[in-house]
């Protein structure tokens, strides 16, 4: 019923967390962008490029430049691809990028793991329905609430679908309205969950950004994405610069500190698990330590 989590394609979500799931490298074959991906694509690859300086390429500094980071030109070198081709993928345009390709732009752009396998999941043709949110079968929902430490399940956009007692008492999933019943609405904007991370919330909730960019990049335009979005750059000011940053995180299993007002300082180690009966579902369990 709940298998390991590394299956791929499909981030979920640990309040706080370490960074998204891997996406499977194929090995071959030839991708075709699909609207609206190709403009987080070329947005992706322009970050990238503008992150990395000349010398960790082993290229010369040379006179001062009016931008920091790579020009396209020397990106393309790197990858061995034209540069009028290198252009129109970064601005998005309609092309189909091999997996050579990506590989190639992934090496020049010295890509960490996730942010390759992202590049290749961003490349890939999907035909995808409008999001809905999902919902949790009968046995899951009970195998959660009969868990005696903290447990949740949450859908592709974060969506909190159900929750136990342990779990209730930390983060109060029932006292919120069901549109608020999102991790990062939760951690990002509502000011009990924020206190629960104190002098800590910056860096997991910029860490939860890069983990969701995984996901929201492979549901671009869709409404429920959007409308997200627009709350959380309402209701975080910190939000927008870490998203415009485009970081890419990757999920791990790890320890949380939090300082709850009632129960003190609590210590756990977590880890999440993906349902076989809809890859969508994610549990996340909580251990005290």
């Amino acid at each position: 019923m709940i298998a390991d989590f590394p299956i791929a394609g499909r981030p979920g979500i640990i309040l706080g967390s370490d960074g998204p799931s891997q996406v499977p490298l194929p090995s071959e074959g030839v991708m075709v962008m699909a609207d609206p991906r190709r403009s987080e694509f070329g947005d992706f690859l322009r970050s990238r490029r503008e992150k990395l300086s000349p010398k960790a390429v082993g290229l010369p500094g040379g006179r001062r430049r009016r931008t920091a980071g790579l020009r396209r030109e020397e990106v393309a070198e790197l990858a061995g691809i034209g540069v009028d081709w290198y252009i129109r993928l970064e601005q998005g345009r309609t092309v189909s990028p091999s997996v050579t390709t990506i590989d190639a732009l992934a090496r020049a752009l010295r890509l960490g793991k996730a942010e390759h396998a992202h590049l290749r999941a961003l490349a890939l043709n999907a035909d995808r329905r409008a999001f809905s949110r999902e919902s949790v079968p009968d046995v899951i929902r009970r195998l959660v609430e009969g868990l005696n430490q903290p447990a949740y399940v949450t859908g592709r956009r974060w969506d909190v679908l159900a929750w136990n007692s342990a779990a209730d008492e930390i983060f109060a999933f029932s006292r919120l309205a069901e549109e608020d019943r999102n991790t990062l609405i939760s951690v990002l904007t509502n000011p009990h969950t924020r206190g629960l991370f104190g002098s800590a919330w910056a860096d997991e909730a910029k860490r939860m950004v890069a983990q969701f960019r995984a996901t929201h990049d492979l549901w671009a335009g869709d409404p429920a994405f959007i409308d997200l979005l627009e709350r959380l750059r309402q209701g975080c000011p910190e939000f927008a610069p870490w998203w415009e940053a485009h970081d890419i995180g990757s999920i791990t299993a790890g320890r949380k500190w939090l300082s709850h007002p009632k129960k003190g300082s609590l210590r756990f180690e977590y880890a999440t698990f993906q349902a076989n009966d809809d890859p969508a579902l994610k549990l996340v369990i909580y251990t005290p330590v």
